[in-house]
């Protein structure tokens, strides 16, 4: 099993199904990833070096919001609505 960004990739799927379990990617960013990076969409996550999955993570760090971030971003929409007494937020 490989971690990237906090989130169980399984080793048998491609790298552009797997990295969408990364809360914040889906399935058109970790294809655009996979591209920047120049690695092929079609290799598994078990055939990916570590310093590959080291390169998936610090871009995905740098150009995505994911993970805490969306988290925190969705709580705080949360209390703002509860504070504004907003009917989705009683």
């Amino acid at each position: 099993m490989s971690y990237i960004s906090g989130a169980r990739l399984v080793d048998d799927k491609q790298v552009k199904i797997a990295s969408t379990k990364i809360d914040g990617i889906g399935p058109k960013k970790a294809i655009q990833v996979c591209y920047r990076l120049g690695i092929s969409d079609n290799i598994k996550i078990k055939e990916l070096t570590k310093y590959q999955i080291d390169q998936i993570e610090q871009m995905i760090g740098q150009d995505h919001v994911v993970h805490w971030e969306l988290k925190r971003g969705e709580r705080a929409d949360i209390e703002r609505l509860i504070s504004i007494s907003c009917y989705r937020g009683i």
